[in-house]
């Protein structure tokens, strides 16, 4: 039982609980979930070739308008890459009036066009300005060349790089790239001979030589081409019996012909050139006129898509073999001692070469002038001997005409030899000129009565 005062007790302690619960803070109720909001991720863009990108650009039309002509809008939405240099409409505004037109109704023509103007891969600008030309898809090359901070092609300046297609890159360029031209054949060398009207002898000749169809081909040929008027100055009945004697002819014919184009400004600066018959010709420039042997140059240059031909007014008529330098000394039998001392010294070889070499050869009665034992003496020092043989030697062919014009002439000795004419007689150092122009295949002799001794170092 409770009494009194337990009760009041009890009713202290539920007092202050209900208190104590009315303070409490409210519970926190449990949270709602809030709806998902599922957002769609945005489609990918259509990657764009470079027929797209020059569609949508809008400053392309008449560029796309011939692509599509030429059935090419295929080929530049391919897989590639390619490198595209792009003309503007305004560009194409650019060329003659009439022009596009034309072209849109000659297909091969535009087709070659438009092809100029597409590199295969992609060609960054960076790569670009690296490089003097790139090779076309038409099979042509653009050149390249960077002008004042500017990048042309050809004529055309790039006005803006780097536009990227899925297969591969744009440049565009203010104005149309236009391929080369093919040359206008000119005619091979008997096509340009036949047509002329001045060389009919020369003509019947290389035909009945059968030689119109070499000198029609791709060579190239330089031709000395004599004149009509040249072959009427030979003795008469010489172009009848040539033409009965196929070999003597076709010599003669083959000794006009020289392997490759040599134009006028290389001729000039030659001595001599090789034929196709293997003999040589003698170049000289006299009072302005070339001449080649006794043959005067009278038109030069006449340009053929085979070669090239020069114009003379003497038929070139090959000489008979003399024979080399040293074949000459050694058939004389006035040189036997400096036969002797070329052999020893290993200069034989050199002196019947293909080079042009003047040579001023002092008889065996000259070397009988030097001190006794000096010829020995020399034969058993090669080098000293072959010293004094290169001092008789001078590179080219210089004829008696040409030396009496000379204070010097520098040797293969690289000294050089004194040149003086006293009472109407030439003399190289103290030695005296006793007989020139003795020609040889690859040079001329001239004979002196003493041995020219080098100057001592």
């Amino acid at each position: 039982m409770f009494n009194k005062k337990s009760l009041f007790a009890f009713s202290i302690v539920m007092i202050l609980a209900l208190v104590i619960v009315a303070c409490a803070p409210a519970a926190t109720p449990a949270p709602t979930a809030a709806p998902v909001e599922i957002v769609e991720p945005e489609p990918e863009p259509e990657p764009q070739t470079i027929v797209d990108i020059a569609v949508a650009d809008g400053r392309f039309n008449t560029l796309v308008a011939a692509v599509v002509a030429a059935d090419l809008a295929e080929t530049l939405s391919g897989e590639g890459p390619f490198t595209v240099f792009a003309p503007t409409d305004e560009a194409f505004a650019k060329l003659p009036e009439g022009t596009v037109e034309a072209l849109l109704a000659d297909i091969p023509a535009l087709t070659d066009i438009l092809l100029y103007h597409v590199v295969s891969g992609a060609v960054l600008a960076e790569d670009v300005v690296m490089l003097d030309a790139a090779p076309t898809l038409l099979g042509e090359n653009v050149s390249i060349r960077v002008e004042g901070g500017m990048v042309y092609l050809n004529d055309a300046q790039v006005i803006i790089t780097d536009i990227i297609a899925s297969n591969g890159v744009i440049h565009v360029i203010d104005s149309v790239l236009l391929p080369p031209q093919e040359e206008e054949s000119l005619g091979t060398i008997v096509d340009i001979a036949v047509a002329d009207g001045r060389f009919e002898t020369l003509v019947a000749a290389v035909v009945a030589a059968d030689l119109a169809e070499t000198l029609s081909d791709e060579g190239p040929f330089t031709v000395f081409a004599p004149t009509d008027e040249a072959f009427a100055e030979l003795p008469e009945g010489t172009i009848e019996a040539l033409l009965a004697d196929i070999p003597a002819l076709t010599a003669i014919l083959l000794y006009h012909v020289v392997a490759g184009e040599v134009l006028a400004e290389d001729v000039v600066a030659l001595d001599y050139i090789e034929t196709l018959l293997e003999k040589d010709i003698e170049i000289r420039v006299k009072d302005g006129m070339v001449y080649l042997n006794d043959a005067q140059v009278i038109i030069t240059d006449v340009m053929a898509d085979n070669g090239v031909i020069h114009v003379i007014d003497t038929v070139l008529l090959p000489p008979e073999s003399a024979g080399t330098i040293v074949d000459i000394a050694v058939a004389d039998g006035r040189f036997t001692t400096l036969v002797t001392a070329l052999t020893e010294a290993e200069l034989v070889e050199t002196l019947s070469g293909k080079g042009r070499f003047t040579v001023f050869a002092p008889t065996d009665e000259a070397f009988g002038k030097l001190p006794s034992g000096t010829i020995e003496a020399l034969l058993a020092d090669i080098p000293s001997l072959t010293n004094i043989l290169l001092y008789h030697v001078v590179g080219g062919r210089v004829l008696a005409e040409d030396v009496v014009l000379l204070e010097e002439a520098e040797t293969l000795l690289g000294e050089t030899v004194t040149i003086r004419i006293e009472d109407g007689k030439v003399f190289i150092n103290d030695a005296e000129v006793i007989i020139t122009d003795i020609i040889a295949t690859n040079g001329v002799i001239h004979v002196i009565d003493s041995v020219l001794l080098p100057p001592e170092n």
